[in-house]
């Protein structure tokens, strides 16, 4: 067992904790506290860490690595349809080699700032097996979309599940990602859940992201309804209601699910949040892309008021600069000035651990957690430490995964 020593410790379980120490054995946290506390009986190697201030891992709540290569290859466009749009045509140059590389230059980087554990949409599985050994965690979220051919066939993903189901080394797991209510069918959704409550799979989806889906669902019209209809998606679903009622009034989500923007939503879809049978569904905000892509405001305020709890992610590379998580911290900070710099830190910790159904083992440094783990310099007093985590600008030096040192 080895003790690690710090100028601070932010467990995000109380205060922080000056001069602290955290020890590990194997990949788990043991004992946390005061050095005071917890050296006077410790016999095993000691690690001073010096002026810093530890703190869980980040967690990204959202993000689509197959996408890192598109980087500053797309600017905003008139309508979301048309970014969709410019996707859709780069999408057709790349290759599996180019998914491929665009995946491990994502995990690097989320890496370099902090990430132990994320959150992915994969729209290519067929590129699972030529994966190496992942250096954090990953939840793996196989997107499902039936609007239109898939981009891989059967066989390949038949083979790429049977290859992370046997990978022992590979830690996080899979799920499912149902994309929208406007590009997977209702039967996507059913399948999803049903796959949730026999195997405990996760769920992700996009869900009232843009003025053009809410349109298409609550008026039957616009550019996205009318793109749609064109490729000959089935439209009787629209005219009805929002996105979100569609979804949860025809049963094809349920408080278990990790809903991604929740950008546009009217009055009675805050009644229906209210009602305590919603109070755990999971809400995931990307406050960087949510500006690229010029969307309305995000409600976090009313959201937050009905107890729901809503984590960061970073989307993709297609519309961000970036994957720092700390870079969407102050975005969202700037937006939302009544959030302080703890409430964010649990945006990307606590938060995420808790849509991941991963809250006993994630987000804390904690007895029984994994020991997953980062460091940012830090001179100052306790009181100080949150204010300077979320001003951090620099790249991670010294991070934990699994109760191993990464280089």
């Amino acid at each position: 067992m080895i003790a690690y020593q710090c100028r601070t410790l932010v467990t995000m379980e109380g205060e922080p904790i000056a001069d602290g120490v955290f020890i590990v054995d194997d990949n788990r946290f043991v004992q946390v506290g005061s050095a005071q506390s917890i050296l006077r009986e410790h016999t095993g190697e000691i690690v001073d860490l010096g002026d810093v201030a530890v703190l869980p891992g980040l967690i990204n709540a959202h993000c689509h690595l197959d996408y890192t290569l598109l980087r500053g290859t797309t600017l905003p466009a008139h309508s979301f349809s048309q970014w969709v749009g410019q996707i859709n045509a780069l999408k057709r140059s790349l290759t599996d080699g180019d998914y491929l590389k665009s995946m491990l230059q994502g995990f690097s980087e989320l890496q370099k700032y902090g990430v132990t554990t994320v959150l992915d949409i994969v729209a290519n599985p067929q590129v699972f097996p030529l994966l190496p050994k992942l250096p954090i965690r990953a939840w793996l979220f196989l997107e499902l979309i039936d609007v239109r051919p898939r981009p891989w066939i059967d066989e390949n993903a038949f083979g790429s599940w049977l290859f992370f189901s046997d990978n022992r080394d590979w830690l996080g797991g899979f799920g499912l990602s149902p994309h929208a209510p406007y590009t997977a069918s209702d039967e996507l959704y059913q399948l999803s859940l049903e796959c949730f409550r026999k195997f405990g799979m996760p769920i992700t989806t996009h869900l009232a992201e843009s003025k053009e889906e809410f349109e298409m669902f609550i008026d039957a019209q616009g550019e996205l309804y009318q793109f749609l209809k064109k490729i000959g998606r089935p439209m009787d679903d629209c005219g009805i209601g929002t996105p979100l009622r569609h979804l949860a009034e025809n049963g094809l989500i349920d408080s278990n699910c990790i809903v991604v923007h929740l950008n546009e939503i009217d009055a009675l879809d805050l009644e229906l949040l209210a009602n305590p049978e919603w109070r755990d569904l999971q809400i995931v905000h990307c406050p960087k892309s949510h500006r690229f892509l010029h969307h309305n405001r995000f409600p976090l305020e009313v959201l937050r008021d009905r107890g729901l709890n809503i984590s960061l992610g970073t989307d993709s590379l297609a519309s961000n600069d970036s994957l720092n998580l700390f870079s969407e911290m102050r975005m969202a900070r700037k937006n939302y000035p009544t959030l302080n710099p703890r409430e964010l830190l649990e945006m990307t910790t606590i938060y995420p651990a808790q849509a991941l159904r991963q809250q006993d083992s994630l987000g804390k440094i904690a007895p029984g957690y994994f020991a997953d783990a980062i460091s940012v310099p830090f001179s100052g007093s306790p009181n100080e430490v949150y204010e300077t985590i979320l001003e951090n600008r620099n790249p991670i030096e010294w991070t934990m995964v699994n109760g191993k040192l990464c280089r």
